[in-house]
């Protein structure tokens, strides 16, 4: 039972960690998923959690960082019985956050371990009950971890010391653009290519003929064979990655294909309410100087704010340029920054920047 009990405690203290770094490393999809939640409880519970949302960011930050500083105490068995009773009030409310997404199917993706592992309501229900099953092995057999690696003024340094690490690791996160992207539109991809399926679906189909039930993997000739249900044997591969990539004028026409062709420096602005705007100085220049790149890139705007919002935002920021539209959820995927910068070859991502980090000509240049 005492190896046992180490095993768990060591598992206890790394996935917390883990997981918090994992939250840390992106902490507006953090955010963005807490703001799911919000938008969920308030309509099935009253607009009280509609007071959050403006503070997702900061408890987005909060949570995370929480959960590296746990990890850590864990580990180094720091105040241990306290550590432990705040850390099952961190499992109880994860646990049921998971527990609702999942029986009741309101959030589809809980974000446990951010974009870097996707994971079914289920599966992180689940995963919140090992951890609670960790959990339990160590309160109740701390007599096996009387050992504490850090006391007093020490254990004190430390645990500051990893509280810095973990906030400053999320403060910088929040300022420039995530340190690993998890997205379909990260540095590299081809966003045409992602748009179709990898794979041609195959089914399997269950038949049915004098109360025998057969499966095939072609459909059956014979007609004497009834239908009774098709199954997709490949859903993963013959689903594209990037279903919903879409940018349209105001009168509604497709201009999707004419983004992903050629050199395109795209400026996305989410949403014109929320836009930073103490850099489009800076960002107008870049835009005007790109055009007349010997490199040939066409500047473009694209934004999920309506016609009328967005031709007011761009007066009053003084905004010249092509301007498209496309859905919100996708401007947030593409970059994590408001307003952000894409440049694209023939719809590959060559290069992203947050709006802190406007780059010069040149270097755009160099990376086509």
């Amino acid at each position: 039972m005492k190896q046992f009990t180490r095993i768990c405690w060591l598992l206890l203290g790394v996935v917390f960690i883990f997981s918090g770094l994992v939250k840390l490393n992106d902490p507006i999809g953090t955010a963005l998923k807490l703001e799911e939640y919000f938008e969920v409880f308030s309509r099935d519970f009253g607009s009280f959690f509609q007071f959050f949302v403006p503070y997702s960011r900061f408890i987005s930050l909060f949570l995370s960082s929480l959960e590296v500083v746990l990890g850590v105490a864990v580990l180094l068995r720091w105040m241990l019985p306290q550590t432990l009773r705040v850390l099952l009030g961190l499992l109880i409310f994860f646990g049921f956050l998971t527990f609702y997404s999942a029986a009741f199917n309101k959030v589809t993706d809980c974000g446990c371990f951010g974009d870097f592992i996707k994971l079914t309501p289920w599966t992180s229900f689940a995963k919140d009950m090992v951890l609670l099953g960790l959990w339990a092995v160590v309160f109740y057999n701390q007599r096996y971890l009387r050992r504490v690696f850090a006391r007093g003024t020490v254990g004190v340094m430390y645990i500051t010391f990893a509280s810095a690490v973990a906030i400053g690791i999320g403060v910088r996160a929040l300022g420039h653009l995530p340190y690993f992207d998890f997205l379909p539109y990260k540095v590299g991809n081809d966003i045409g290519e992602l748009m179709k399926p990898r794979e041609q679906a195959r089914y399997q189909y269950v038949m049915e003929r004098n109360g025998e039930s057969k499966t095939f993997t072609e459909y059956p000739t014979d007609s004497t064979w009834k239908y009774k249900s098709m199954e997709v044997l490949n859903p993963e591969a013959s689903r594209p990655v990037i279903t919903d990539f879409s940018v349209f004028d105001a009168a509604g026409q497709d201009h999707t294909q004419e983004v992903l062709t050629g050199n395109k420096l795209l400026l996305i602005i989410q949403n014109v309410h929320e836009a930073d705007r103490d850099r489009f100085k800076e960002i107008g220049k870049l835009l005007e100087d790109a055009a007349r790149s010997r490199k040939q890139m066409q500047p473009l705007i694209i934004t999920s704010s309506s016609p009328a919002e967005f031709d007011a935002f761009r007066h009053d920021v003084n905004l010249a340029g092509p301007y498209y539209f496309a859905d919100a959820t996708v401007l947030k995927s593409m970059i994590r920054s408001n307003p952000g910068l894409l440049l694209l070859q023939n719809g590959v991502v060559k290069s992203k920047y947050h709006y802190h980090d406007i780059p010069a000509t040149a270097k755009l240049e160099e990376e086509l």
